[in-house]
Parts: C-alpha cells; sequence; structure tokens
C-alpha cells in the first residue's frame, strides 16, 4: 500500500525517503503493524535536501525510542503529507498551523504535539519589505509583486490573505477556489508560491518581489545579518499557532501516546539539538487539536 505515496510524492513533490531503522515497505498499515515502519513526515523550513540529514538523525531516535522502524519524507510543500495521512500512507507528520486545521479536518488526524519558541506556542504573520521601499503600510499592497510560502502557509498565505479579504483590500467574487485565483490576479501584479519562508525572503531580497509574507521570526532564522539588514517587517496581522506534530486517524491511541511520550524526549538538553537544527525551537509540548487548533481553526 505504499507504492502509491511514492507515486504521488515523486509526481508533485521532490521527495528524499530514508530508513530511520532499516525497514522495508510493506501492505500493511504501519500503525497495525509493528514491522512495518511508521511513516514520519517533515516539511521542509528550507530546501528538502538541506534537512534531511537533521530529519534523519530525529527519525533514527524516533526509531529507537519507539523500538520499530520509521521512514521519513520530506516533501517540498505541506499537500502531500495531508494527502499522505488522509490515504493512510503518512502516520505522523509536522504540519504549519492552517496545513493542520486542513487535514484535521479532511482526514480526522489529531494533533499530539505543538512546538515552543521562547516559552510560547504560537508566533505571528508578518509583512516584510525591502529597506527604503516606499511600501509602509498594509494598504500600499494591492498593486504589487507579492511571495507567498505556499498557498496552506498559515503566516505565508492564509493569514495575510484573510486579512486582507476581511478589510476588503481583495475583494472575492465567489466561493470557490478560483474565485480566489481571479481575486490575486485583479489585486495584484504577480504572485509566487514561494516554497517557503526563507525563498520567499530570498525573492524580496533578489528584487523579484516587492513584498514577502511569513513567520514574524523568518529573517533572525534564515537570513545572514547582512541580508537582515536590508529587509523590514512594516505589518504584523496576528497569532498562529505554532507547528504541530499529528498522527493519523489510523493510528491506535496507545500507538500515539507512545509516539508523544518518545517526541516529549527531544526536550532533553541532550535530545534537543536534534529538534533545534530541523525547526530551530525551543522543545515540544503535550497538547490536542482543541487546544492548540480551536480557535484558529474555527476562523479558518
Amino acid at each position: 500500500m505504499r507504492a502509491p505515496l511514492r507515486l504521488l510524492l515523486a509526481l508533485t513533490a521532490t521527495v528524499v525517503t530514508i530508513s530511520a531503522c532499516g525497514g522495508t515497505d510493506g501492505d500493511a498499515p504501519a500503525a497495525a503493524d509493528a514491522e512495518t515502519p511508521l511513516v514520519l513526515g517533515f516539511l521542509p523550513a528550507q530546501q528538502a535536501d538541506s534537512i534531511l540529514p537533521d530529519a534523519e538523525r530525529l527519525g533514527a531516535f524516533l526509531a529507537e525510542q519507539l523500538g520499530r522502524p520509521v521512514d521519513v519524507v520530506v516533501p517540498t510543500t505541506y499537500e502531500p503529507l495531508i494527502e499522505g495521512l488522509r490515504f493512510g500512507h503518512v502516520d505522523i507528520a509536522f504540519l504549519d498551523g492552517g496545513p493542520a486545521w486542513i487535514a484535521h479536518s479532511r482526514t480526522g488526524a489529531e494533533v499530539i504535539l505543538a512546538e515552543q519558541q521562547d516559552g510560547n506556542t504560537f508566533y505571528w504573520a508578518e509583512a516584510f519589505t525591502r529597506v527604503g521601499s516606499p511600501i509602509t503600510s498594509i494598504r500600499d499592497v494591492p498593486g504589487k509583486r507579492l511571495a507567498f510560502t505556499s498557498r496552506t502557509g498559515s503566516s505565508g498565505f492564509l493569514m495575510p490573505i484573510g486579512s486582507m479579504i476581511r478589510d476588503s483590500l481583495v475583494i472575492v467574487d465567489g466561493q470557490e477556489l478560483t474565485d480566489l485565483d481571479a481575486a490575486l490576479q485583479r489585486s495584484f501584479a504577480s504572485t509566487i508560491d514561494a516554497g517557503g519562508s526563507a525563498q520567499a525572503l530570498t525573492a524580496l531580497l533578489d528584487g523579484r518581489v516587492d513584498v514577502a509574507f511569513g513567520a514574524h521570526d523568518s529573517p533572525e532564522r534564515f537570513l545572514e545579518p547582512s541580508q537582515r539588514a536590508q529587509i523590514t517587517s512594516f505589518h504584523r496581522f496576528g497569532k498562529i499557532p505554532s507547528h504541530a506534530v499529528l498522527v493519523a486517524s489510523d493510528v491506535p491511541d496507545d500507538l500515539a501516546a507512545r509516539i508523544r511520550d518518545a517526541m516529549l524526549a527531544l526536550n532533553d538538553p541532550a535530545n534537543l539539538p536534534l529538534l533545534r537544527a530541523i525547526y530551530g525551537v525551543d522543545g515540544l509540548v503535550a497538547t490536542t487539536t482543541t487546544d492548540h487548533l480551536g480557535d484558529f481553526g474555527a476562523a479558518l
């Protein structure tokens, strides 16, 4: 049953698959068969190949904690992870707040953990431009060239565009995604889905866009000091839940609890560098879908 996932991911994204414990693919669902690898999905913070070594180490750590094989997949966008959860080919996934809510709503996947940064399990969506740009207000954005992180990125698309729709800066005629696409074409000179916060900021630095959206700490996380000095934040939209760890709906409760406890062991000072190397966070905290995504999901 894993072959369709490999095909799906190969067609829709650049994917790296490794076996953290030397396991092989099988036909039985991973959650039901201790000999079949669990599949752990990471959304790359930058390029897929750049986080592979760290993802491999974290996967091997989880395999050791659980005593069973763990495969790691690293697509370049959220969608293959959501579809993997939906069709039973991904068992565990790190997802941003918006995609996490979509995955929960579409697949029944549940949040078991949330990332923590500076003691918080939330962050802000912000709009960035180059230093010296005439853009100083969100009302200056219509008509400009924009870089989104992806169409499912919470800070890089959903919150900024949702806020501009709410404030009538973007007018959508209809309820379909095609209507939203048409509104974006009418409202802005051009838009790109860059593939992540780092890529969106790079497009801004390169002069390919006038505005980039992303998390408030994206410049500190992804840019060198000389690059950070070239950009400025000009608008903060609001709070967004931090990245969440979800388990698929077919993962039994006892296994979900073991996965949660195994990943909480990453908070140990000796293990935390494994997590920090990938997402640059301070640790993980146990939570639920309702507690972590409830208010945000309702607004979304």
